[in-house]
């Protein structure tokens, strides 16, 4: 089997993948980024088939029938639904290979996992990888690839901060000689800042808003921080007391109130890591500052505050929605010089 494997991986390509509660971004060595679509699987519940994955089963959500399932498979960034991620992954991974025509794709793959999952949920990534057709699996918490496809010099003695804003978790992490000295990974990412308008549209219009046009609405005008221009959109939904459609027009400030609470939460526990790391590091990061990655970067004004509340030079990093399939792209190219950086499972160690 293992000459097999060896075999059928000489002609397959190695992937870096950052499986993401919201999207799925896979790199391939020497190509770059080919595929980002989002994690939604839609299932028929009565054949247990599965009809569509990524931006067709996306555009599903909320529009199907009784028996089809249109579903994220990962909940604030951990596996939920085990077989569901399997054939999600085998999708992406022989997407990628379709064109180079191999019939057993066996690539090495990197993965970024969120920082602090257990044991049980390190396990469930690396089965689910190796079932879809990976030869070796090698996981990475998404802080450190986020941080390494930032370019922040994660390998060198002096500390670096990155706030990693995905769909389902915010890391936030320290980073020195290769490892992370401080991390927290909380529940409050973008998904969360939907719910949040999708509540305040409940709470202050008697609006029943999906999960796609709160998302847009967030999107569209969204904003952490007061802006020079004010914005307005329409958002339609179902009027929760005469049942019937409504539109109600929505200004970046009501978005801002709905939003604050979470942002502000968000603020807390970036303060906090800073809080708890030694001496030395806080005055590397004072001086070089915090590095926002993930899509929640781009909310406006996010840095803004950060750096009021925090006295801290805060930035964005170039392109943030990829800096972590990016950095496990990076690690792929190098796996020898970065094998530092990779997370052991009691299972496997790191390669030698």
């Amino acid at each position: 089997m293992k000459l097999l494997d060896n075999f059928f991986g000489m002609f397959s390509q190695d992937i870096g993948i950052d499986l993401g509660t919201a999207n799925t971004l896979v790199y391939v060595r020497g190509k770059g980024i080919v595929i980002n679509e989002p994690s939604v699987v839609a299932v028929n519940k009565n054949t247990n088939q599965v009809l569509a994955i990524g931006s067709e089963a996306k555009r599903m959500v909320g529009r199907t029938p009784a028996h089809i399932v249109a579903s994220r498979p990962l909940v604030d960034g951990v596996i939920s639904d085990f077989e569901v991620t399997e054939q999600m992954l085998r999708y992406f991974i022989e997407k990628v290979h379709k064109e180079s025509f191999t019939f057993f794709p066996r690539p090495r793959v990197v993965i970024g996992i969120p920082s602090g999952v257990t044991e049980v949920e390190k396990r469930a990534v690396v089965d689910a990888a190796q079932n879809a057709g990976a030869r070796q699996t090698f996981l990475i918490e998404e802080p450190m690839a986020a941080a390494i496809g930032a370019r922040l010099p994660v390998q060198d003695p002096a500390g670096s901060m990155i706030v990693d804003i995905g769909g389902g978790t915010t890391e936030v992490a320290i980073i020195s000689l290769g490892g992370i000295v401080e991390s927290r990974s909380l529940r409050i990412a973008g998904d969360e800042l939907s719910d949040n308008i999708i509540q305040y549209a409940r709470d202050e219009f008697n609006l029943l808003l999906g999960e796609r046009t709160a998302e847009d609405v967030k999107i569209s005008i969204g904003s952490a921080y007061a802006l020079k221009e004010p914005l307005e959109t329409t958002m339609q939904g179902r009027d929760l007391i005469t049942g019937l459609p409504k539109e109600v027009r929505i200004s970046d400030e009501q978005v801002r109130q709905a939003l604050s609470r979470s942002v502000q939460i968000l603020i807390n526990n970036v303060k906090a890591t800073v809080e708890d790391t030694p001496p030395e590091l806080v005055a590397d990061i004072f001086k070089r500052g915090i590095t926002l990655a993930g899509g929640g970067a781009l909310l406006r004004g996010l840095d803004q505050l950060i750096s009021e509340q925090t006295q801290m030079p805060v930035r964005i990093a170039d392109d943030p929605l990829t800096c972590v399939v990016r950095g496990c792209g990076i690690v792929l190219e190098d796996l020898d010089q970065l094998q530092d950086v990779l997370v052991t499972t009691q299972h496997e160690k790191a390669p030698r």
